[in-house]
């Protein structure tokens, strides 16, 4: 018996047309999630400085949830959405109020409507005294007077409503609120939530297995 021929024709490709469903298409969505990710949603920062030790080092790399205080609708201050304000203790990412192209990050002290006061390091919040953060720390034992520097000895002071007041938890060397003032809650970017990497930066590059923090891989940010 013989086999039946098939009458299908073969289809000729579609060309351009074919390019753009398997590839173009596909590639453009990635990179509008990805964009509406990062603006919205979470985004990664790199810590470059030690203005955060021992909470935060040299070479971590962590993600800041950027919806928690408000999704902040482009190219405008209104932020909408919002799940919580920004409080004591919350790590916090946000634009540098004196040159907003950089990016700092810091740790919450008081928010609008509290009062901050620093007597020989101690810090008081509405006149109560405040535990040291976990891994917060002093380098320098020597107390200097207020009229001289701001660092150890900060007057007591009112926060404005819609502002913050940041400082860094290497509590002696961290360029913050106390120098230069107050943060506008349009300037937070996110709460810093967890690392996803950490490279120990005066460890050789050969020795990988010490070179990374592995104890510090998504760990939580406190």
């Amino acid at each position: 018996m013989d086999l039946e021929e098939s009458s299908a024709i073969p289809q000729k490709s579609g060309g351009f047309k074919q390019i753009r469903r398997d590839w173009i298409e596909p590639i453009l969505i990635a990179f509008l999630l990805a964009a509406l990710i990062r603006t919205f949603i979470i985004q990664p920062f790199k810590i470059p400085s030690g203005s955060m030790e021992d909470t935060l080092m040299v070479g971590d790399q962590l993600v800041a949830v950027k919806f928690l205080y408000g999704i902040k609708i482009p190219f405008t201050n209104k932020i909408v959405m919002k799940i919580r304000n920004p409080k004591p203790g919350d790590v916090i990412v946000f634009k540098y109020p004196e040159d907003p192209s950089k990016d700092f990050i810091k740790r919450c002290i008081a928010v609008g409507g509290q009062t901050v006061e620093i007597r020989n390091k101690e810090i008081f919040i509405d006149g109560v005294l405040q535990k040291l953060p976990a891994h917060a720390k002093f380098i320098d034992p020597s107390i200097l007077p207020a009229q001289f520097n701001k660092r150890d000895n900060f007057p007591l002071t009112r926060v404005p409503p819609g502002m913050v007041f940041m400082m860094g938890d290497n509590r002696d060397n961290s360029n913050d609120s106390r120098f230069w003032g107050f943060v506008p809650k349009e300037n937070i970017r996110g709460k810093a939530v967890f690392f996803y990497w950490s490279w120990n930066q005066d460890t050789p590059l050969y020795d990988v297995a010490h070179r990374i923090r592995w104890e510090r891989l998504f760990a939580m940010i406190r």
